[in-house]
């Protein structure tokens, strides 16, 4: 899921500089333990060199189980392509997502030894040329489809038109305007593994499309493309470095 998206957002500053790195994780992670328990923070010091500089990011939370099949399942995923502070960010997502994805019911305090937490720093936008101007696993990709829309006559385009363009003109049908979004993560695709053009149908229908998808809608996607710089941590992971500097501060 995703928070709005602007067009017109600037994420010129949201480059490679900064690499996701564990502590973003101990710091989603010690944000939704001291939710779920009324406890003491670890003190903001111990993260603050690591929550420098404004971000679009993503908090995923998974449960892992050896009763699961492939160990895995998604236990709530939210993120906002708007550049955020990290520190902000991290600690807002971390919570949103664990409590207000409308598919899962809200995580409990008895699901915290089963987590898995992944934050994602999205980084280096860039307006793709067409659907299907992006690569499966380096890229995410951001779908807007602008509805009412309906395929170009054969008249106005050639009877066989190449996937490599994208159409700017085709014509829309008069009545309320309504525009579809939806998003796919870089390790989501090949994660699936889709296409290109599997993935962005399956975005389409992610993002409420329900007509019959033809090349016509396809090329009528305005899609960006985006890379992320990820990292995880379980529960284990973060508890046993909260005891070692809690410990340490005693």
């Amino acid at each position: 899921m995703t928070e709005p998206f602007a067009d017109d957002t600037d994420q010129s500053s949201a480059r490679k500089s900064e690499s996701c790195v564990v502590e973003h994780c101990y710091y989603a992670f010690d944000t939704l333990y001291c939710a779920l328990t009324r406890s003491e923070s670890v003190d903001i010091e111990q993260f603050q060199a690591h929550l420098k500089g404004d971000f679009p990011l993503f908090v995923t939370w998974n449960t892992i189980s050896s009763r699961l099949l492939g160990g895995v399942r998604l236990r709530g995923c939210i993120g906002n392509f708007e550049a955020m502070d990290l520190e902000e960010g991290i600690k807002e997502y971390a919570l949103i997502s664990a409590f207000r994805d409308h598919r899962f019911r809200p995580i409990e305090e008895k699901e915290l030894r089963k987590l898995e937490c992944i934050v994602s720093l999205l980084t280096d936008f860039e307006d793709a040329e067409s659907y299907l101007d992006w690569e499966v696993g380096v890229h995410g990709i951001y779908i807007t489809l602008q509805l009412p829309i309906v395929p170009a006559s054969s008249t106005d385009t050639p009877s066989a038109p190449s996937p490599l363009s994208s159409s700017t003109s085709l014509p829309r049908l008069p009545g309320r305007q309504r525009r579809l979004t939806a998003t796919y993560l870089p390790d989501v695709i090949p994660a699936q593994g889709w296409t290109k053009q599997e993935a962005v149908d399956s975005a389409l229908r992610k993002a409420g499309f329900d007509g019959r998808i033809t090349e016509e809608v396809r090329r009528a996607v305005k899609l960006r493309r985006y890379q992320s710089s990820i990292c995880s941590a379980r529960w284990e992971e973060y508890w046993a470095w909260r005891q070692e500097i809690t410990s340490a501060n005693d």
